[in-house]
């Protein structure tokens, strides 16, 4: 991987046609170690959230061992790179195939499951192993998060209890998940979260093993900074301090909050027109957050700053689809013409992942290495320091 000092370096070596992929592996390092030394449990990263193999490996080489996939073939995938990594199958609906396969060939034990017809096909398609490690996915109230995940998965609180007792009568080890929505903003959604879970078991008069907080940990854009990561972890170390003195395990499942800062996009602009710049990426590349959920990324204009004043623009992408649109705002230098570079921060989560092959137009396949600070940041980059810097966007 060819490495620069700076975006600007790469660009004005490389003057790029296609939009380019930067990584920081120092910010992606920086994550791992704060969620490894202070999250008082087992950390699972949550492969879909970018599983580019620079990443993974370098996740691993900061020592992250578990992994939570959402696939069989984030399932191979992990098992090739890293033959003794603990993997979590975590999507609660899978093929028959994907649970055989995931079992007999990649030694997956780990399953979570939201309903009866899931328990028996996983006993069944494991051959009534001896060794399952189940985890039943409560459905959690998404209050205080921008993204909810509450209507796909989950079984509701009230039909839990039995779900979770039929699941301790088969599995080895019996756990209880859920998922308080990406993007989470506020620590009291864990607090409800795990309040709910308490109830559950006590109602199933079942002993679990462990309890998975899930993920939703975020990260940090243009109008929307979250609280302290530090808070997320006292909120849930309290609640669940009462389980975790009886022997139950806490896990949870960070993906954005890990690699969201390692990443950026270089784009290009292709056309004016007003307010209006025309990019060569998009909805249907790196940029499918800003223009779906309509998140609002920091955008900079890269090489010779002018010193015009800012101004907000709106994106189009470069495909025939009226869809790819990023309504921002996305503030840069109002002087913005045809040819000039824009760098994306905070695209190492959902990115490059949710890029497609639309209308003919994809990111590159290079990924460049920068040794630069991220835009915007919720780690300290001072070491041993544990507060909340959060750098504006440079002009």
């Amino acid at each position: 991987m060819r490495s620069y000092i700076s975006p600007d370096s790469a660009v004005k070596h490389l003057q790029p046609e296609n939009p380019v992929v930067l990584y920081r592996p120092h910010a992606l390092k920086r994550a791992a170690d704060l969620f490894l030394s202070q999250f008082r449990g087992t950390v699972m990263y949550a492969v879909k959230t970018n599983p580019d193999e620079h990443v993974l490996k370098d996740l691993w080489a900061a020592g992250v061992r578990n992994f939570d996939c959402a696939s069989l073939h984030e399932v191979a995938l992990i098992r090739s790179l890293f033959p003794d990594a603990n993997i979590y199958f975590m999507h609660t609906i899978k093929s028959r195939l994907a649970i055989r396969e995931a079992y007999t060939r990649f030694g997956v034990r780990h399953f979570s499951l939201d309903t009866h017809e899931e328990l028996a096909k996983i006993v069944e398609e494991t051959g009534n192993a001896a060794d399952l490690g189940l985890h039943v996915r409560l459905a959690i109230p998404n209050n205080y998060a921008e993204l909810s995940l509450t209507d796909k998965f989950g079984i509701a609180p009230d039909q839990a209890p039995a779900l979770l007792a039929a699941t301790r009568e088969v599995a080895a080890h019996t756990g209880v998940c859920f998922h308080v929505g990406s993007q989470c903003m506020h620590a009291d959604a864990y607090r409800v979260a795990v309040k709910m879970a308490k109830q559950v078991i006590k109602q199933a008069a079942v002993k679990i093993d462990s309890i998975d907080v899930g993920g939703g940990f975020p990260s940090i854009y243009p109008g929307m900074t979250p609280p302290d990561m530090g808070s997320f972890f006292a909120a849930i170390h309290d609640a669940t301090r009462d389980l975790t003195r009886q022997g139950v395990q806490l896990l949870c499942e960070p993906g954005r909050a890990l690699v969201a800062e390692s990443g950026s996009v270089v784009v290009q602009v292709i056309a004016r027109k007003g307010d209006f710049l025309y990019l060569n990426d998009g909805t249907y590349g790196a940029l499918f957050d800003a223009g779906m959920p309509k998140f609002i990324f920091p955008a900079r204009k890269l090489g010779t700053d002018s010193g015009a004043d800012q101004k907000a623009f709106s994106f189009y992408g470069p495909t025939c689809d009226s869809y790819d649109f990023m309504k921002g705002p996305f503030f840069l230098p109002a002087d913005m013409k045809e040819g000039d570079y824009i760098e994306i921060g905070q695209l190492g989560a959902y990115g490059r992942t949710m890029a497609t092959r639309f209308n003919g137009f994809s990111l590159s396949n290079q990924v460049i290495a920068v040794k630069d600070e991220p835009m915007m940041t919720l780690y300290s980059t001072e070491p041993q320091v544990e507060r909340r810097i959060a750098i504006a966007a440079r002009a």
